[in-house]
């Protein structure tokens, strides 16, 4: 058992829970109320965030807690859970059913548990500090290829970028170098599905501590590599990702920064 598996055990359940929640509202009618032009949050988005809340803060009530919808419960306590009770709400809001629970587990400071579910096929991925990372109890690993113009990448773009055109040019310049660019519209997915390899690499720009929180332990625990866009370990406090198998990973900065190179 490791060090944190009675966390991984209770996020589990809690994710199960709030995944059902989400999955038994899709077809129903859902009140949608827009942050910006195109940043929306639905009544799924608040109850799922209030029920992972409710059970987490019950079970653990010395923890802090950080969320998306304007949950930020700070009081300096040794772990801090950060998690996103609805990443991919747009897609959610349209009934396309690609979206996702992603929690993860700061312990002073540093990700060390993260849990991704899909609740629409049942899958979970998790990994923990140290202990490696699984899909549905099976252990997973980064892909092997090495030639960014083999690679399939995915990406995402931030709500402001009908004004600030932000990863546009980053956009033109992957699509240009790799075999294809992808775009889910949920970036924990897109990280886990790095981990386990339908993804060769990702990158965003302008994302939350929620976004990445949980996709970034198991990458890391899946042997890639996850950094900003000058290669600093990643923070998640810092909005710049990318993600890879580790070893198109230099080919993937040098195209994002605006390098020539080629590989």
């Amino acid at each position: 058992m490791g060090q944190y598996e009675t966390f991984l055990e209770t996020a589990r359940a809690v994710a199960l829970e709030a995944g059902t929640l989400l999955r038994d509202r899709l077809d129903r009618p859902n009140e949608v109320r827009f942050k910006s032009e195109i940043n929306i949050v639905t009544e799924a988005d608040t109850a799922a965030q209030a029920l992972i809340f409710d059970r987490l803060s019950a079970a653990y009530p010395g923890h802090d807690f950080l969320a998306e919808e304007g949950l930020k419960a700070f009081s300096g306590a040794e772990y801090r859970w950060v998690f996103d009770p609805l990443d991919g709400t747009t897609n959610y809001a349209h009934k396309l059913p690609v979206f996702c629970v992603s929690l993860g587990l700061e312990r002073r400071g540093a990700l060390v548990l993260g849990l991704v579910h899909n609740p629409m096929t049942g899958d979970f991925f998790w990994a923990e500090e140290g202990g490696g990372a699984f899909h549905n109890g099976r252990p997973i690993r980064v892909s092997a290829v090495a030639d960014l113009g083999q690679s399939l990448l995915a990406t995402g773009f931030s709500y402001d970028v009908w004004t600030t055109r932000c990863n546009l040019a980053e956009h033109e310049r992957m699509m240009l170098r790799a075999q294809g660019v992808r775009r889910c519209g949920s970036a924990a997915l897109d990280l886990c599905f790095v981990a386990c390899g339908r993804f060769d690499g990702f990158w965003e720009l302008k994302l939350n501590p929620w976004d990445t929180a949980g996709g970034a332990v198991i990458v890391r625990e899946a042997g890639g590599r996850i950094t900003d866009f000058s290669g600093r370990p990643v923070d998640i406090y810092r909005p710049e990702v990318c993600a890879s198998n580790g070893l198109i990973h230099g080919a993937m900065l040098e195209a994002l920064r605006g390098e020539s190179g080629k590989g």
